[in-house]
């Protein structure tokens, strides 16, 4: 009786003090002058995504809005400590003149570490996934691969891609026109332009529909999986377990499969002299030290929404890229088009289905343009001079932007907004940018539901608060491949349009039914428009 009345005080004893552990961590934001959500011990504050009960951007506005008159309150995502920036300046500040204190992204999959040498943890090696010291210096390694001149030098591989409209005009011939699930229709086409500038290879993923390379690719994208679930779960809570057991978080089959493309094509241009001005290209030359900044010509705008590069990206470093990170760096190039800017022209090609005014438009902008080419082909340069196309970019980029981006805070940074509000930021707890909440703010931009890109005229953009324009991130973090994104969008869109109208059919959602839960921007059941032919 005695032993079974000790057990149970011992029970009663830890769980009070399991009970004081966790109230003590969700208690974390009362000790700070700010406002913060309310918490579950489960899911933190962010119950409604994990249960999927709203989309993504619906709780980013929903928290947005439900302070608007501070600039800056806490939450709690599960058990991760986040505060949410809201104000301009702060904004400003933390991204970029203190970027000191928040040099890293949020480790999502963990603090995984690995050997410069060892290809089992590819991943990691990516320049998404290094931290401090590592990705300095690989921001500085791989940033001239990003500049005008060699995007300039690489849309000649682009353009050679055009075929790909050749292949929707063969498929329209009998009606007239082809319905597309516009996802997979970008995807098959982002694909193909990744496949030519990052791996050198020429594939057509809108005829051969089921080829290699692209079915790699979209397995590999494929991250609602129960192994890849398993994967991230291991990586939050047992990071030093899942690299003792070198599971990295993408595939071996599709690391080994695209490794080996990588090599092969390293090995036979060395091999034979080879010179193409695609990424591998670049990435050989970034190994061997030899890829240096040069101080561009007088050019025209990449866009509006191109984001600068800092002058940490532009710090000469003695350090070279192995092998493996190398293939990391081409792996990460192709996840980022494949996706991104599939998602990006998805929403872009729905605006101009249901706006078809501003269809109309920029298409009258692309005929002009191509008289003027004289039937040349479209050139990187002419491509920069067109307006309503930067326009329509940057306003669709406005609208569907990402979600939310964070940061970690690397040490306690004080806030102290001169009047009256200061507090720590302490280190090891992260920071969140609302981007779509500020996207969709009309403090920043009247009327922002309304697809309108004359805010980007010439007469208006100058009215733009550009720290609360963030398609691309803010700070020396921002999205490297900026430039690379607009000019595949901008080309593909030319290409496109001067063929073809983007009209509605019986499948297109109005409005669109975005997937709920904890993930980037998915349209429920596709977004399904049809491509007409122009006569």
């Amino acid at each position: 009786m005695e032993i079974n009345l000790l057990y149970l005080v011992i029970i009663v004893v830890i769980i009070f003090a399991v009970y004081r552990r966790v109230k003590k961590h969700f208690d974390y934001f009362h000790d700070k002058p700010i406002p913060s959500l309310a918490t579950n011990p489960l899911f933190g504050s962010t119950g409604p995504l994990m249960l999927k009960k709203c989309t993504f951007n619906d709780y980013i506005t929903t928290i947005y809005n439900k302070y608007p008159g501070v600039k800056i309150f806490g939450l709690f995502d599960m058990s991760t400590k986040l505060f949410v920036i809201r104000d301009p300046e702060l904004i400003k500040k933390i991204t970029v003149r203190d970027f000191d204190h928040f040099v890293n992204r949020r480790p999502i999959f963990g603090d995984t570490k690995y050997e410069d040498d060892n290809e089992n943890f590819l991943f990691a090696k990516t320049l998404v996934g290094l931290n401090d010291q590592k990705w300095r210096d690989m921001r500085a390694i791989l940033s001239p691969a990003f500049t005008g001149s060699k995007m300039r030098a690489m849309f000649e591989l682009i353009v050679e891609c055009g075929g790909m409209v050749s292949i929707l005009k063969k498929q329209s011939e009998e009606s007239g026109s082809v319905d597309y699930e516009m996802k997979d229709c970008f995807s098959r086409m982002a694909n193909d332009i990744i496949a030519t500038c990052a791996f050198g290879l020429q594939v057509e993923s809108l005829s051969s529909r089921e080829n290699e390379f692209f079915s790699m690719g979209k397995n590999m994208m494929n991250f609602n999986r129960l192994i890849v679930l398993f994967r991230v779960l291991g990586f939050r809570f047992f990071p030093g377990l899942m690299n003792k057991m070198g599971v990295d978080f993408i595939d071996r089959e599709h690391i080994q499969y695209f490794s080996n493309i990588i090599k092969e094509a390293v090995r036979t241009r060395e091999q034979h002299g080879i010179v193409r001005p695609d990424m591998i290209h670049l990435l050989m030359q970034a190994r061997k030290g030899i890829l240096k900044h040069h101080q561009e010509t007088a050019e025209e705008s990449a866009g509006f929404a191109t984001v600068e590069e800092s002058d940490l990206g532009k710090t000469v470093v003695s350090k070279t890229m192995t092998e493996p990170e190398l293939i990391a760096q081409c792996l990460i190039f192709f996840l980022a088009g494949f996706d991104t800017i599939s998602t990006a022209m998805m929403f872009m090609a729905y605006e101009l289905a249901i706006n078809y005014d501003i269809q109309q438009k920029l298409y009258e902008e692309i005929v002009t343009t191509n008289k003027e080419l004289n039937g040349k082909p479209l050139s990187y340069d002419t491509l920069q001079k067109m307006k309503y196309m930067d326009m329509v970019v940057s306003e669709s980029l406005r609208m569907w932007p990402i979600p939310a981006f964070d940061r970690k805070c690397s040490r306690d940074y004080v806030v102290d907004d001169g009047n009256g509000l200061k507090f720590t930021i302490d280190k090891g707890t992260c920071i969140w940018v609302p981007v779509y909440g500020i996207h969709h703010d009309p403090k920043y931009y009247p009327n922002p539901e309304r697809f309108d890109p004359e805010r980007f005229s010439e007469e208006n953009k100058t009215n733009i608060d550009m720290t609360m324009y963030m398609p691309f991130g803010s700070g020396p973090r921002n999205c490297i491949g900026s430039r690379f994104a607009l000019m595949e969008i901008k080309a593909l869109m030319y290409a496109l349009l001067l063929d073809f109208s983007i009209e509605k059919n019986d499948k297109t959602q109005i409005p669109l039914n975005i997937s709920k839960g904890f993930i980037g921007l998915k349209i429920e059941n596709g977004l399904h428009l049809r491509l007409k032919l122009r006569t």
